[in-house]
């Protein structure tokens, strides 16, 4: 029995031993030492220079993209549809016929119209000579008159007569007038009936078809038939924040990105910012900006893309920057003496400055910094910084908690020497021991492009320092 049970406790120790051998290879294993042990870790951090160069602030915005001249045809006559000669996406002209409505009821009105012209002109025949036998009444009134041959009542009614035969005379006259205008307006209606495309572009959008009536009036917006566009000159209608708006001026460049391209940036320049402020379906206030995009003659845009924009409102050249990240706010009072002495005079008289931490002697060291513009990645540093210095960009985790004296590690180096062979020789594709040629090597000395190597955003541009 005892043979057993020494059998037992001699594999149960084996396999403490074991395990214990090869918990002890793993990476939790060293973090407990550390951390049981007494040790202190080093907390790994990616390192980027500060750089000098240009940048180039920009304001942000949602919109739409849509031809900058278009046309809706619209009825100016209640009628039904008898043509649409063009379909949607086709090319037109100016001039071309694009609709063409029923005018078999307009033409009976026109003839209407000039047979009542040819009455009044008859009626007015009429008129005109009791008009001139009216004046000869008067006429002769006056001159028994004057021999006392004839009384002062009867010229008082031949007086009386001639004006009432003159006022029937004016009014046959101004009912001609009504009627050859009534005549223009019939013949207006006519011509109305067939509509011509105003300017040369493309039919992007019919809402009728032939058989429909449509209404519409000579003094009233009537109903949209259809649309038509000039697709070679297009803009983008930004919805720019009402917070931001001050810094958009006309002239200024613009870079594009259109959902439906993804893999391309188109260029424009802002040409009109409206004056009124507008209200989103999200209640937030924004002013409508256009921005005339650049385009070449291969390119064909569709109206209402959705896209995005970033204006170019101000660019600083030949300044220093560092990654945006890295600028953190700290308590004047809790850096030490040695940082306190280089706050800008300026902010020594608050709580908080601007500080980038540094790598000095493995430990983290705080730099107060001046900061200028930001872009969508990086900040401009005013003073306090050279180019080329390292500071500390990430991880971000890691930054808001980041104190001066805390041990620091560079990424970096730690991803190389992991990525090294455990005998110090690089290793081979093939197996046999021997380093490949220099030749057919991509990756750096070390191992790889160093993780802190950061990627500029399209609107900066950095020199070497």
């Amino acid at each position: 029995m005892w043979k057993w049970l020494l059998g037992i406790f001699i594999f149960c120790v084996l396999g403490c031993g074991i395990g214990g051998f090869l918990f002890s290879r793993t990476e939790q294993f060293k973090e407990m030492k550390i951390k049981f042990g007494g040790g202190q870790s080093k907390t790994l951090v990616r390192l980027e220079p500060a750089v000098k160069g240009d940048l180039v602030r920009s304001v942000a915005a949602p919109g739409q993209v849509d031809p900058k001249t278009k046309v809706l045809i619209t009825a100016q006559v209640s009628a039904r549809i008898t043509a649409l000669p063009f379909k949607e996406g086709d090319v037109v002209k100016k001039g071309d016929v694009v609709v063409r409505l029923d005018s078999e009821d307009l033409v009976a009105a026109l003839e209407a119209q000039k047979a009542s012209l040819k009455a009044d002109e008859a009626r007015l025949l009429g008129t005109q000579a009791a008009f001139n036998q009216a004046r000869a009444d008067r006429d002769r009134a006056r001159d028994l008159f004057e021999k006392n041959v004839r009384s002062k009542a009867d010229l008082e009614a031949a007086e009386a007569a001639y004006q009432q035969a003159e006022s029937n005379l004016r009014v046959g006259e101004a009912s001609i007038e009504i009627t050859r205008a009534n005549i223009r307006r019939a013949e207006r209606d006519v011509q109305n009936c067939v509509i011509a495309s105003p300017i040369d572009g493309t039919l992007i959008k019919v809402n009728n078809e032939v058989g429909e009536l449509v209404l519409g009036t000579f003094n009233n917006l009537g109903q949209t038939i259809m649309e038509i566009a000039d697709l070679s000159v297009m803009v983008m209608k930004a919805e720019v924040d009402e917070s931001s708006v001050a810094l958009v001026k006309k002239g200024q460049r613009a870079k594009v990105y259109i959902n439906a391209y993804p893999g391309r940036t188109f260029t424009g320049t802002v040409d009109q910012v409206t004056q009124q402020r507008q209200i989103s379906k999200e209640g937030k206030g924004y002013f409508e900006t256009e921005i005339l995009l650049e385009m070449s003659g291969t390119d064909h845009l569709l109206a209402g893309l959705t896209a995005n924009t970033d204006i170019q409102v101000e660019t600083q050249f030949d300044v220093v920057k560092v990654p945006s990240q890295a600028v953190v706010d700290r308590r004047i009072e809790e850096l030490p003496s040695e940082s306190r002495t280089k706050v800008d005079p300026a902010q020594a008289s608050k709580s908080f400055t601007r500080v980038v931490y540094v790598l000095k002697d493995g430990k983290a060291q705080s730099v107060p910094v001046v900061t200028g513009t930001s872009d969508l990645t990086h900040t401009v540093v005013l003073s306090g910084l050279s180019p080329g210095e390292k500071v500390v960009s990430g991880p971000y985790k890691v930054l808001p908690t980041l104190k001066d004296g805390q041990e620091l590690g560079d990424q970096a180096v730690e991803d190389a020497k992991k990525k090294e062979p455990a005998g110090g020789e690089p290793a081979s594709a093939d197996g046999g021991g021997k380093p490949k040629d220099d030749s057919s090597q991509s990756s750096s000395p070390s191992g790889g492009s160093s993780p802190s190597a950061s990627t500029e955003s399209a609107s900066s541009t950095t020199k070497g320092p």
